[in-house]
């Protein structure tokens, strides 16, 4: 099981941006399909975006389509995802995850600490 790290959220005014980060010192990260999920207070943790092993490949959800990227650098065992033009139903604990396709989008793992993200409105 690869130890990932999630880091960049905060407390930031709708429509401004963040990027969180998710870092692994683990060589195996390369080879790993990634994705970000969030979980809301009192909601189901939902599929957020992910991304190919190689990057090539991307995939967001529909209720951040055309607001958040997913990027990965694998020289740096590090993924991404810029935030732009965030609103207050952007709020939630935000997680990385290796996962078993970019379709599927299984995650694989134990969930890590998270990065907690609060728009204001």
């Amino acid at each position: 099981q690869v130890q990932l790290v999630e880091s960049g959220g905060g407390l930031v005014q709708a429509g401004t941006s963040l990027r969180l980060s998710c870092s692994s010192s683990e060589y195996t990260f390369i080879n790993l399909h990634m994705g970000w999920f969030r979980q809301a207070p009192g909601l189901e943790r939902e599929f957020v975006a992910a991304i190919s092993r190689t990057g090539v490949g991307t995939y967001t959800a529909d209720s951040v389509k055309g607001r958040f990227t997913i990027s990965r650098d694998n020289t740096k065992k590090t993924m991404y995802l810029q935030m732009n033009n965030l609103k207050p139903e952007d709020t939630a604990v935000y997680y990385c995850a290796a996962i078993s396709d970019p379709l599927e989008r299984r995650p694989l793992g134990s969930w890590g600490q998270g990065t907690q993200v609060t728009i204001s409105s």
